[in-house]
């Protein structure tokens, strides 16, 4: 025979509690007109509670909750760009034979807002990201990526992922351009079909990665203006930034 759960007989017990309260207060007052006009009364209130509890300030709670998780995501993406996506966007972008027109684009300054932000995130949505294979070192980026392998599986154990799509993605693209060249022992003498996939990987990856960084900056424009001026003076895509501070 099936357990009856203790919220069960718990239910029973208040609503016993409740009927023995409208009995005494009938003894008292021989009054059953009074109780029934209170008794519609509160369970007409019943339904503005619920309304109020679960809906409004449980919104309200869940939304509060989400820009909490959302503000720790952003100081993981924050983490990852330090440790390895700028260095990664430096040098994929190096490779890419239209380099010139990402500059001209991507030269973010202090006096940047909103519309330009949008302006360029509609543009980059159209680019076409690509590296050349010739100048490609894939020992280079296999050693790196190889490196950086922990790390990555580290951020990818993050909870708090499922929140942001975009991001998620970009992890899995370094990730699965990591694992593609750690399997393959021999790079010297790959097949030219071979190479155009890996390139393939590493274009994808990089794609993300530059979709990621202009949204990362726009969030320490508006967030930390501190940290999103050490991003201006350490733009990978500005030839002329510094990080040493000068006088405007």
């Amino acid at each position: 025979m099936q357990r009856i759960p203790k919220q069960v007989w718990l239910g029973i017990a208040f609503m016993f509690l409740s009927a023995l309260t409208y009995f005494i207060h009938f003894l008292i007052f021989r009054d059953p007109h009074h109780i029934f006009i209170y008794m519609v009364g509160d369970i007409a209130f019943v339904f503005i509670e619920v309304l109020m509890v679960t809906l409004i300030i449980h919104a309200l709670l869940e939304h509060r909750e989400r820009r909490t998780r959302l503000e720790k995501l952003n100081m993981v993406i924050g983490i990852f760009f330090s440790e390895m996506g700028t260095e990664l966007v430096s040098y994929f972008s190096d490779l890419d034979p239209n380099l010139e027109t990402l500059r001209g684009e991507l030269t973010v300054s202090s006096h940047w807002k909103d519309a330009e932000f949008r302006e360029v995130t509609r543009h980059l949505a159209a680019y076409a990201y690509r590296v050349e294979p010739e100048r490609l070192d894939l020992v280079k980026v296999k050693d790196y990526l190889v490196s950086k392998r922990d790390f990555l599986l580290m951020l990818l154990e993050n909870p708090n992922l499922i929140e942001h799509e975009r991001f998620t993605n970009l992890l899995w693209a370094v990730f699965h351009a990591a694992e593609e060249l750690r399997f393959r022992k021999d790079l010297s003498a790959l097949p030219q079909e071979d190479i155009a996939h890996l390139t393939g990987d590493i274009n994808r990856a990089y794609g993300l990665l530059v979709s990621e960084w202009i949204a990362y900056m726009k969030h320490l424009r508006e967030n930390f203006p501190y940290l999103f001026s050490l991003a201006i003076r350490t733009n990978p895509f500005d030839e002329n930034a510094s990080v040493i501070v000068k006088q405007a």
